[in-house]
């Protein structure tokens, strides 16, 4: 019997696919405890639109990734900062300004841990730096330390 699960069923499969049980271990356990439903026509019918609705919705997010990552790549975030003797910062620039930077300058969301230094922002110069838009899409940019 094909059931659609409604939640995760630990020998069977994740929440939302589509599973053959046998017709017992259908009707005796997943079907009361409301762990599956039996794929009906209109039961079908919804989870191929849930289907294609998550789709578009992965199509969509990895076109403004690629979108955002052409913005992006190549780029250079001049931050300022102060500095005491010998051009040793006070603290350090942090991911979080970084990804404040790119949100004030272009207006795209990044979250700061998707922001990876490639070491830490204690000195002026310029440093490189990678952005993660999205799963297997990723932006190089500069981050370039000046004094306050």
């Amino acid at each position: 019997m094909k059931v659609i699960l409604m939640q995760d069923v630990k020998s069977l499969g994740k929440k939302g696919e589509l599973v053959e049980a046998s017709d017992g271990y259908a009707r005796n356990y997943l079907l009361p405890k409301k762990l599956a439903k039996e794929a009906n026509a209109q039961a079908m019918n919804e989870y191929k639109n849930a289907e294609n609705s998550k789709n578009f919705k992965i199509a969509t997010q990895k076109a403004q990734a690629e979108a955002d990552k052409k913005k992006l790549e190549g780029k250079v975030f001049a931050m300022k900062a102060k500095a005491g003797q010998g051009g040793k910062l006070f603290g350090s620039i942090t991911s979080k300004q970084v990804a404040e930077e790119i949100k004030k300058q272009y207006n795209i969301n990044i979250d700061k841990r998707k922001v990876l230094l490639e070491c830490d922002i204690k000195e002026y110069g310029t440093y490189s730096a990678e952005v993660k838009l999205y799963t297997g899409i990723s932006a190089k940019i500069d981050v370039k330390v000046s004094e306050e």
